[in-house]
């Protein structure tokens, strides 16, 4: 799912410049098709459009999200347009200017789209960022119900119990 791809690639590519061989291990998971050559210029772009996106998934809102999604699309995507990449995958939508766009352009537009029909579809923004403390990772929140506010039930829990002992150490001995 490119929502994410695009969650996964911001959490590594922010706050700092990981190594090639860690994106290039990182696409390969999300079934980008071989060979897949990057330089580290593809690594400072990529890290540009995760810097773009993290706005994204750190928006209050849907309204907010709505608005930089918008902003971006407007700044860097191109005509919808189909494409196989030459009989190599089935049809699918590109918002970049080419198949052989840069990592960067790709990484931003493809996001986009796809975080903008994720918000479109639940009227909600697309994902966020988590609130434990310490972690701060983007995810997508695909849920129906209440907004997510963590990555994953491994940080809700941990702030759980953090808030618990709290409570508890506050409580005046019986």
């Amino acid at each position: 799912m490119q929502a994410q791809r695009a969650a996964d690639l911001v959490n590594l590519l922010v706050p700092d410049l990981p190594p090639v061989e860690a994106v290039v291990e990182l696409l390969r998971e999300h079934g980008e098709p071989e060979p897949i050559e990057l330089t580290a210029e593809d690594v400072r772009q990529l890290r540009e459009a995760a810097l773009v996106l993290r706005e994204i998934f750190a928006a209050e809102d849907v309204d907010q999200a709505a608005e930089l999604l918008n902003a971006a699309l407007a700044g860097y995507a191109r005509p919808p347009r189909l494409t196989t990449h030459g009989g190599t995958f089935g049809w699918h939508l590109h918002v970049d200017s080419s198949d052989n766009a840069p990592w960067g352009e790709w990484l931003l537009t493809s996001s986009c789209l796809a975080l903008a029909v994720l918000l479109a579809e639940r009227q909600a923004p697309p994902g966020g960022v988590c609130a434990a403390a310490g972690c701060g990772r983007s995810f997508v929140d695909n849920g129906r119900g209440s907004p997510r506010r963590y990555c994953s039930s491994r940080c809700a829990t941990r702030e759980r119990v953090a808030a618990h002992r709290v409570r508890s150490s506050a409580r005046p001995a019986t």
